[in-house]
């Protein structure tokens, strides 16, 4: 068990304002394997006030000092990344390859993104007859979500710490374990006190008291559209800046002149990926009328290669979704998946046959969805699958882009120059080519009510920056 109950607040643990705990649930067996203190306002309060002392000479440091500590949590972060691995299969069912290989490696990558930016970037740079300079926008608070827990919290802290800003930090209470370690590799590093503060708690409590505080300057959220629309509300009487990423239901555009086999079995493997706990998974597949029969043949067929079972197996490829409520949830889309109408083409609601406790659902691919179906139009957050038809490329674009999300979206075709027009005419923040891999120095984003600013490389850096602009002094 572990009993990880203080808050990490002006460079030390302290406890909470007021004792109030949650178990944490490793969601593959079911049994609590730690606990954590729930914080308050108060305690959102002396971390913001830290935060704020801290600025004032932290907003001054200099480039080279600050590439010093990100060396550093750099050099910690590598020597526990298995740990850290460990701790995310833990606590929120990540396979151990899948976490090790992915989601602590990528974590790892934003802190070395930032330290590559800001190696380079230029915080002043003359422009007609002035100078513009970059300073840091302020006291920044961090809200993150479960389904990539180290993932999202470098994403913001890396960068915020770049650019000299001072952080308070929120994790999922989820999932809040892998942050915590991810705190003590930052006070070993020796950021100074206040820099970096963390707050446990849940979003109606300490994030609803994060968005609403004044001492904030801004608010970066990765989490439902819902609830950042409910920081937006807050973060308002402040005029803060609030950065935000999303919810998605991307969409897989499958031309007709791709390999169908293959890119439909790449596509039924990334809609998995994580447990299909992905903001911008491509869950909504759009084949051919033609081909309708083929692709159903390669899901069916690509579903089966999945190894569902025990997540600290090395082999395993999918374990359990996070909660009893992403459970829950799940089941309920599953359903009505198949009381609207649809075709099951594998999967289906209830647990695999093979297991009999955690939070496993079967991964689950449906054909012949409509766009009026739940599973077409609501964020799922599970594996499952909608096989959508279509008869002309404008349609399949027009499908594309009729949902208020726009995250991501995907594109499979052997003529890149067609795949081209087709990506420019999605309206998401990022559109995949083919299976594209993962580059940390791409901005990452979306459109409509997916979101507003973008993380990851230089995009990302100049969010937590505010711009200056200096007339009549010498250099303009």
């Amino acid at each position: 068990m572990n009993e990880a109950l203080n808050f990490y607040i002006d460079g030390k643990w302290t406890p909470p304002a007021q004792p109030k705990s949650l178990a944490i649930v490793n969601p593959a067996t079911e049994e609590a394997v730690g606990r954590i203190s729930l914080g308050s306002a108060a305690d959102v309060d002396r971390a913001a006030q830290a935060a704020r002392r801290a600025f004032a000479s932290f907003s001054e440091t200099t480039r080279e000092y600050r590439m010093g500590l990100l060396e550093r949590i750099v050099a910690g972060f590598r020597a526990r990344l298995p740990e850290l691995a460990r701790t995310m299969t833990m606590e929120m069912g990540a396979p151990i390859t899948f976490a090790t290989e992915r989601q602590a490696t990528v974590a790892l990558f934003h802190f070395e993104e930032a330290l590559r930016v800001l190696a380079r970037y230029e915080f002043e740079r003359p422009e007609g007859v002035g100078i513009v300079r970059r300073e840091p926008i302020g006291v920044c608070g961090l809200i993150t979500p479960w389904n990539w827990p180290l993932n999202q919290v470098a994403s913001k802290v890396a960068p915020a710490l770049a650019t000299g800003c001072t952080v308070v930090l929120k994790p999922s209470e989820m999932a809040p374990l892998s942050a915590m370690a991810l705190a003590e590799i930052i006070h070993e590093a020796g950021v100074p006190a206040g820099v970096f503060n963390l707050v446990n708690g849940d979003g109606p409590t300490v994030g609803e008291a994060i968005a609403a505080h004044p001492e904030i300057d801004m608010v970066s959220f990765t989490g439902s559209t819902g609830a950042g629309i409910r920081v937006a509300k807050l973060a308002a009487d402040t005029v803060k800046r609030v950065a935000q990423e999303l919810g998605g239901k991307s969409a897989n555009i499958i031309l007709t002149d791709a390999d169908i086999a293959a890119s439909v079995a790449a596509g039924v493997h990334a809609c998995n990926t994580n447990g299909g706990q992905n903001c911008q998974s491509p869950t909504r597949m759009l084949v051919h009328r033609s081909q309708r029969d083929a692709a159903v043949e390669a899901a069916r067929g690509a579903i089966e290669t999945i190894r569902l079972g025990d997540p600290t197996d090395p082999a395993t490829t999918m374990g359990p979704l996070v909660s009893q409520g992403q459970y829950d949830k799940v089941q309920d889309l599953i359903q009505s998946g198949i009381t609207e109408g649809a075709t099951l083409v594998a999967g289906g609601p209830g647990r695999p046959a093979e297991v009999n406790r955690g939070y496993y659902v079967r991964p689950t691919v449906f054909a012949d969805v409509t766009p009026q179906m739940r599973i077409a139009r609501e964020e799922v957050f599970g594996p499952v699958l909608s096989m959508m038809t279509y008869d002309t490329e404008d349609e399949a674009i027009e499908i594309a882009n009729a949902t208020p999300f726009g995250l991501a979206g995907f594109v499979q075709s052997n003529d890149a120059e067609r795949a081209r027009r087709v990506a420019n005419r999605i309206r998401a923040g990022r559109v995949y080519f083919n299976g594209a891999s993962f580059d940390r120095s791409l901005p990452f984003g979306g459109y409509k009510q997916s979101g507003n600013g973008r993380e990851f490389g230089v995009h990302g850096f100049e969010e937590y920056l505010e711009v200056k602009a200096l007339l009549g002094f010498p250099g303009g």
